[in-house]
């Protein structure tokens, strides 16, 4: 910026030109850009805004900015941005790391400007030049101090005009110092990621892993990605385990997308969803006439999975005789379709999960032993909400996020004091529970046209806020008199199962899903209440409502 010396008179102000206003504005704007780089905290954002604006300015058709640090498991670096590329086409400049254009700026320190690289000698013989035909190009590296001190931290890359000009001597003092005041902010922000690191325990194992969806970085989840990491790879049954609604769905899907087979299916299968008679048909299939429903050629979950991996969830629900079956696959892979009287050979990794103590049931002779060995090769046990509180937060804004993203609702965040309340709850339903319970409150959030979602909304019948207390009735606790805590909570869950099943038809799949359990929950709550459906009148009495436990 020049300055000059005011000597009391007024000098005469030209007039600007014609073109100065188009050409001022996204001047301004860049350097407006380049002031406010300071307050960023997040650097995804901004590396796409300031690559656009960089490529807006100096015309450049492509661009691409990448902060150089240690890739992830796939390769990857941690921080790139591209503008007006294709994948093929990120994928050929990540190449030209090594060599050309990018590897002479990073290597020298400076900046690396040509009219035409198809005709440059020192770059017309690369490969990648020739095959994209690659003219005009500026390449500045992003540098804290002199290159002799300390290697680049990353490069800004435009190629080709718009115009199909060169770039000038303008274009490389604008790219110059975008380079520049870029470099003590991705310093900043990459000191900042590594003590995250050092915070977050999961990482480690994330970077082995295609783990986005997972939320948290608690040491019990860092303990299920670390055994997760372990088993990905390698061709093996896994058994998880855990209550439920700890996510044993999500891993099963990290394991596969993980593993060899991601290319392949992820085929899923409730054991606890279909009746014995089916079961096995949809499993492994069936032949024409093998059954009374089977009246063409069906195709079972082994098969839909060939080549991928086979998900069975609430594997202790199997039937005996599916067990046998599932056992034969494991042991010789292959299976007999039901009315087959030739093997099939199936090419399909088992996961299988279960919220039921399976050693326990091979002692009760509920579950085959045998069975059970076979399929806790690497067993993995995913831990209850309450063994992983530190992750209740970021959960339930995860969740937040997602609910006002899948309804299309006005982007709403938890307030520290329902935060605070979220994470002293007990949630005995686990993340599944929690996030039912955050989506509801930011729906209600929402309806009320609030920027936030306080505790009120989260639990509406809380009497410990002013808004719950005054909305809230009296709980009356006479129904429970002189019972012991355990009698009370039974006749409560019986009564609770009973309105839902009367709500809904007696359908135990639909009350079920209102009250978040599964379904062969369910079942077994209704026979230890000894729950039948009323068939007179409201005095009818209430069988297995005050059936002691």
């Amino acid at each position: 910026m020049r300055s000059s010396r005011y000597d009391g008179a007024l000098p005469a102000t030209p007039a600007p030109p014609a073109n100065a206003a188009p050409r001022v504005e996204p001047e301004r704007d860049f350097y407006r850009k380049l002031l406010e780089l300071g307050q960023t905290e997040e650097i995804e954002p901004f590396l796409a805004e300031a690559l656009a604006l960089i490529v807006q300015i100096t015309g450049a058709l492509r661009g691409y900015v990448e902060i150089v640090s240690d890739p992830d498991a796939r390769g990857e670096p941690p921080f790139w941005v591209a503008h007006g590329c294709h994948d093929k086409d990120v994928a050929e400049i990540r190449a030209a790391f090594s060599r050309g254009v990018i590897a002479e700026a990073l290597a020298t320190g400076r900046t690396i400007i040509t009219v035409s690289a198809l005709r440059d000698p020192r770059f017309r013989a690369n490969e990648s030049v020739e095959r994209n035909r690659i003219e005009a190009v500026i390449c500045a590296p992003i540098s804290v101090r002199s290159p002799a001190c300390a290697p680049p931290l990353g490069v800004v890359y435009l190629q080709n005009h718009v115009d199909k000009d060169s770039f000038t001597e303008e274009d490389r003092r604008r790219v110059e110092d975008f380079a520049r005041h870029l470099a003590p902010f991705a310093d900043r922000l990459m000191l900042r990621f590594r003590r995250r690191d050092e915070a977050d325990p999961t990482l480690p194992f994330r970077r082995a892993l295609r783990a986005d969806a997972i939320v948290g970085r608690s040491p019990a989840l860092a303990l299920v990605l670390s055994q997760a990491a372990v088993a990905a790879p390698l061709d093996v049954t896994v058994l998880l385990t855990g209550p439920s609604g700890t996510g044993k769905t999500q891993i099963a899907r990290v394991l596969h997308e993980s593993s060899p087979r991601a290319r392949g299916p992820f085929v899923e299968l409730n054991c606890a969803a279909l009746p014995e008679a089916l079961l096995e048909s949809e499993l492994f299939g069936a032949l024409p006439g093998a059954h009374s429903t089977a009246s063409r050629k069906i195709e079972g979950k082994v098969a839909a999975a060939d080549k991928g991996a086979l998900f069975l969830d609430e594997i202790g629900e199997l039937k005996p005789s599916a067990q046998a079956k599932l056992l034969q696959l494991l042991q010789s892979r292959e299976y007999y379709p039901l009315g087959a009287t030739r093997p099939v050979r199936a090419d399909v990794r088992v996961i299988a999960a279960t919220n039921v103590d399976l050693k326990a049931a091979a002692q009760r002779k509920e579950f085959r032993d045998d069975l059970f060995y076979r399929l806790q090769v690497l067993p993995i046990r995913l831990p209850a909400l309450a063994e992983r509180r530190e992750d209740i937060a970021l959960l339930a804004e995860h969740f937040c996020a997602a609910a006002c993203k899948t309804h299309g609702l006005p982007s709403v965040h938890l307030s520290v004091d329902a935060l605070c309340a979220v994470e002293a709850a007990e949630w005995s339903g686990n993340a599944r529970e929690l996030a039912h319970a955050v989506e509801a409150a930011a729906i209600r959030a929402a309806a009320q046209g609030v920027p936030q979602v306080e505790r009120r909304h989260v639990f509406p019948g809380d009497t410990s806020s002013p808004e719950g207390a005054a909305a809230a009735p009296a709980i009356s606790t006479a129904p429970y008199k002189d019972l012991t805590f355990q009698e009370a909570t039974r006749r409560f869950q019986a009564e609770l199962l009973r309105a839902a099943l009367e709500e809904n038809g007696w359908n135990v799949g639909e009350a079920a899903a209102k009250l978040d359990l599964a379904r062969s929950h369910a079942y077994k709550l209704v026979r230890a209440f000894g729950l039948t459906r009323r068939r007179g009148g409201p005095d009818e009495p209430r069988p297995g409502l005050i059936k002691p436990p």
